[in-house]
């Protein structure tokens, strides 16, 4: 991929070569397969229509830069209602769920949201979506719920252990989605990931198979997209690129004069501030202080390995992100057993989606685009789709989470309002992919269960004889009323990442 011009043209949608049979609603009555592909001709038709960039906006630079620069303020108003969770390795997540204080049917879906790099719910793109798919159906809206994970650090939320998050810790997703279905134990879970946050997902789907409770998934600007057929010749060496690896799209991305010195020092810059902003919680190694309700200890070698990489991280200058993941990501990115790890390549081997997309189970849609600066490459085959449940789609322009075109006719729910009448295109696919997955779908699996859930004695949440010992919260604080719109990003943070 790269940032050459582009004009209106269809995106190509990639099918996995046999794709899987989808038990579904019937609509006179009763359930039975259909096959992935003929559901999405049939429910996702904005897929096949063009992306058209305005002039100003042509390439992916233009619509990166515009994405990571333009004032969103007053487009898709969100309001969310905020839930600390206090996990038991003593971190703290953010959820934050929207339309607050609203009720719904037990079983109404709830659209479960990944952002990416440094991001949180105020973030336009993920607006972008829960505008239109949390208001009411009276307003031309899909009337569901959705919930935004805010990692660790990020938003608002702050650190109370020695870590962070990365693309390859999927612990506090899966955390997030015990939670919820504790919370709401009728409602199907819906996933929506964008940019580190679609890895995370991909490999959260990948990881628990047929029991996974996200009962569906839509990533966009996935980071570990890459290429397979594509062979670039450097010092008379070919380099062939596998599909979703990290590795390969780093050195990619490293190896553009913009690529190094705009997206990958600017997304470590992103990271640099986040250890900045929350310094007294990283800075020095306290005493262990074990939780009394859990027979879960923190590492305490794990807290000074995050430490020193910490002081390490600010003391580099202006760094490319994969010096910033070589000094703190593959040490403060995860937790153990995994974390730390030997290196930034190890990370990236590690965090990568190729390598587990065969065993996702559930249905994908994802969507790039061919001029993202910041995903270099994705597949453009049948075959490198690699999971019978996975869709891929390409637009031929749209930048890194940008996929801005002119607006036309009436404005409705969930489209650009702004002077410059834009609106994103992504936005229409994604909510009919959301519907098709609430609404037509069979959902749980009858022969794969999730595990069930309890409460233990000391008013934690988890799983029934669940293989991770210390994955387990409690709800610390909720309730504050934030608007997405006003929830700013932090001073020195780049946005739309």
């Amino acid at each position: 991929m790269g940032s050459s011009f582009s004009s209106a043209t269809k995106p190509k949608i990639f099918y996995p070569p046999s794709p899987e049979e989808i038990l579904v609603k019937k609509p006179g009555g009763g359930v039975g397969p259909e096959s992935l592909s003929k559901l999405v001709e049939e429910h996702c038709p904005s897929l096949r229509k063009e992306f058209n960039p305005p002039w100003w906006l042509k390439n992916g630079h233009l619509q990166t830069l515009f994405s990571v620069a333009g004032d969103f303020t007053n487009v898709d108003k969100v309001v969310y209602e905020r839930t600390y969770l206090r996990l038991m390795d003593g971190g703290t997540l953010g959820l934050d769920f929207t339309p607050p204080g609203s009720t719904f049917p037990d079983d109404a879906p709830i659209i479960v949201v990944c952002h990416g790099l440094t991001g949180g719910s105020y973030e336009a793109y993920v607006r972008a979506v829960l505008a239109p798919a949390c208001a009411p159906v009276s307003e031309g809206g899909l009337g569901y719920r959705a919930v935004v994970v805010n990692f660790r650090g990020c938003a608002g939320v702050p650190v109370t252990s020695k870590q962070l998050y990365s693309a390859g810790w999927t612990e506090d997703l899966r955390m997030a989605t015990i939670y919820l279905a504790h919370k709401y134990p009728r409602a199907p879970q819906l996933g929506l990931g964008f940019s580190l946050g679609a890895n995370v997902m991909v490999r959260y789907l990948a990881e628990e198979g047929e029991r996974s409770r996200l009962e569906s998934a839509c990533v966009l600007g996935n980071v570990s997209h890459t290429i397979i057929t594509l062979a670039l010749v450097a010092d008379e060496r070919v380099v062939r690129f596998q599909p979703w690896d990290l590795v390969k799209n780093n050195w990619a991305l490293e190896h553009t004069f913009l690529g190094k010195q705009i997206y990958s020092k600017g997304m470590a810059n992103n990271l640099v501030n986040v250890l900045k902003l929350h310094s007294k919680a990283l800075e020095k190694v306290d005493p262990p202080t074990p939780s009394p309700t859990s027979k879960y200890e923190p590492d305490s070698t794990q807290a000074s390995l995050v430490c020193a990489a910490y002081h390490a991280a600010l003391a580099l200058r202006s760094p490319p992100l994969s010096v910033f993941d070589n000094t703190f990501t593959r040490v403060g990115g995860g937790g153990p057993p995994v974390w730390p790890l030997a290196s930034a390549d190890a990370y990236y081997k590690h965090s990568s989606s190729h390598h587990v997309v065969p065993q996702v189970r559930k249905p994908l849609l994802a969507i790039n685009s061919t001029d993202d600066p910041v995903v270099v490459h994705a597949p453009t085959s049948p075959e490198e789709v690699g999971s019978g449940y996975t869709v891929v789609v390409l637009t031929d322009g749209g930048g890194h989470l940008g996929w801005f075109e002119p607006s036309s006719g009436q404005v409705l729910v969930g489209t650009d309002v702004s002077k410059l009448h834009l609106r994103r295109w992504m936005t229409k696919p994604a909510l009919e992919w959301l519907r098709l997955a609430a609404e037509v779908l069979v959902h749980g699996h009858p022969d794969h269960p999730p595990k069930d859930i309890i409460v233990d004695e000391n008013g934690w949440i988890r799983e029934v004889n669940g293989a991770r010992e210390g994955l387990g919260c409690r709800m610390v604080d909720g309730g504050d009323l934030i608007d997405g719109t006003e929830l700013k990003k932090e001073p020195g943070m780049l946005q739309g990442l």
